[in-house]
């Protein structure tokens, strides 16, 4: 009993006194925390507030990049147009100071018999000898001729004023022109042909039973394009603009539209051209920033927001495949250059050096002109970039896993692998590589910014990613056209901004990294 209340003694006296701390003894394991290796490193990481800050960043662009595209109302390569006032070319004129012939159908009326109609019209002879043919030449009425033959029969005819069809797509026949012609060039209202009555007006439109046919002119005029019909108002307001020397005039067209059309006089061709006032439905091209494009439009009249979002998914995603592959081969053969060292080591860093001894951006830069050149798809030759460069990339990578290993494979775990038999594959990748993984993480998230400013370089130049696909390189690429430079900054900047960001923001979370990893390295 009494061995019972000096012990209930001994512990009240033990009991530290109302609101003193607790102590415990230097072992007890409830004075230490304990945080697993990632947890102490993601502690570290987030104490560093820059490396905090690029990785905010980072979020910001591959959110951006990755989730707006998904987002945008707008595809990637989809193009917008516009209504735009243009004055293009409509149709020529000229006024006809020289002959003209037309052949009869099935008369031979060559170019030299022409020739000499003409000579024979400017000495006023009546007849012309061509490979013992005569030529009777006639003059029919004013600057208007007809050859025959000695028989009688009319080959052609030789004029100044120009008879033209007032019916879309109706062929005049030879008849109907040397019949209408004639009359026309001696006054006369009316002729005959074939038993039916022809009139022609004072304006010199040729009618039969008050339905139009054609009408004469001296002024030539033809439309530009094969498809326009130019009637025979349009022709006679265009005569009479010219003959007036006005510079525009004005023609509303059977659907009731009225159009200004402007007249440029060529002297060195002696001849007119007319060029019409429409509004054209043209690409969408550098519109500045509006509601609709927050960022404007390119060249192509394309999204310049959208393209953006579009080409930081592709830069960001041939920056870790490039990573990628960078990593696997280095990982590879400096993790067997490192274990194995002896004539293994020798060899593979011999390559390591002759790699670092090939010029890569001159061969990247051949290479992209080769694929120019062959009209690669420009899906496949992004592919071909990433291999390309992933393959140029990975002797630093080699080079880091190998003088990590060759530090650790001295360690007294790799000698206990060793002794327990372990295969050597499993040994390297199963228990040294994993020990360089902060190594290669905070390298790899390095490489990756440096990768962007490749590409985006190759870009610029127009070697690297191709149109339709966008990238950040070849959005900036419009800045190849000081015009744009000086005036579309929003072209070229926020792509300029969205490489800087991301470049920096890499190299702020791989410093910051290598300071979680590592704290003695830590300044």
């Amino acid at each position: 009993m009494s061995d019972n209340l000096n012990e209930n003694k001994a512990a009240e006296a033990e009991k530290p006194a109302a609101g003193a701390e607790k102590q415990y003894a230097l072992d007890d394991e409830r004075r230490v925390k304990v945080l697993s290796p990632g947890a102490m490193v993601a502690k570290r990481f987030f104490r560093n507030r820059i490396a905090v800050v690029g990785l905010v960043i980072l979020t910001f662009m591959f959110a951006f990049s990755f989730i707006g595209g998904l987002v945008s109302p707008y595809k990637e390569d989809e193009l917008f147009y516009t209504q735009t006032l243009q004055k293009k070319e409509y149709a020529g004129a000229v006024k006809n100071e020289d002959m003209r012939f037309l052949g009869a159908e099935g008369q031979d009326f060559s170019s030299i018999i022409q020739a000499q109609v003409v000579l024979a019209v400017t000495t006023h002879k009546d007849v012309v000898t061509y490979r013992e043919v005569n030529y009777h030449v006639t003059q029919e009425g004013r600057d208007f001729h007809s050859v025959a033959l000695d028989d009688g029969t009319v080959i052609g005819i030789a004029y100044k004023d120009v008879m033209t069809s007032s019916v879309e797509g109706q062929k005049l026949s030879f008849d109907l022109v040397f019949a209408a012609l004639k009359a026309y060039t001696n006054g006369q209202n009316t002729f005959s042909l074939n038993g039916d009555s022809y009139t022609i007006s004072e304006g010199g439109v040729v009618e039969k039973g008050g339905e139009e046919l054609a009408f004469i002119s001296r002024y030539v005029i033809n439309p530009i394009a094969p498809d326009i019909f130019l009637t025979r108002e349009f022709q006679e307001e265009l005569a009479l603009s010219l003959e007036s020397g006005d510079e525009s005039f004005k023609f509303v067209d059977a659907d009731g539209v009225e159009s200004e059309y402007f007249i440029d006089y060529k002297p060195d061709v002696k001849n007119w051209v007319v060029r019409q006032e429409t509004y054209t439905r043209t690409y969408d091209r550098y519109a500045e920033p509006n509601s609709e494009h927050w960022l404007g439009t390119d060249r192509n009249g394309m999204d310049m927001l959208t393209r953006l979002m579009y080409g930081g998914r592709v830069s960001l995603v041939i920056g870790f495949i490039v990573e990628l592959i960078s990593l696997v081969i280095g990982v590879i053969l400096g993790g067997l250059a490192g274990y194995f060292g002896d004539w293994v080591d020798f060899l593979i860093m011999r390559i390591v050096d002759i790699f670092y001894c090939i010029p890569s951006t001159p061969i990247i830069i051949i290479l992209g002109a080769a694929m120019d050149t062959m009209g690669v798809d420009p899906q496949i030759r992004m592919l071909y970039l990433m291999l390309i460069l992933g393959f140029l990339g990975w002797p630093a990578m080699a080079r880091l896993v190998r003088g990590q290993i060759l530090g650790l494979r001295e360690q007294e775990f790799m000698v206990a692998t060793e002794s327990s038999g372990l295969r050597v594959s499993r040994r390297i990748f199963k228990h040294l590589v994993p020990n360089v993984i902060p190594q290669l993480i905070v390298s790899c998230t390095m490489g990756i910014g440096g990768t962007i400013l490749t590409e985006a370089t190759l870009s610029f130049l127009g070697l690297g990613v191709k149109f339709p696909f966008a990238s950040w390189g070849n959005i900036i690429n419009d800045v190849n056209n000081t015009f744009v430079l000086q005036n579309y900054w929003f072209i070229w900047i926020p792509a300029g901004i969205c490489i800087l960001l991301t470049v920096l923001a890499f190299n702020l979370v791989g410093d910051g990294l290598r300071d979680a990893f590592d704290p003695k390295m830590k300044r």
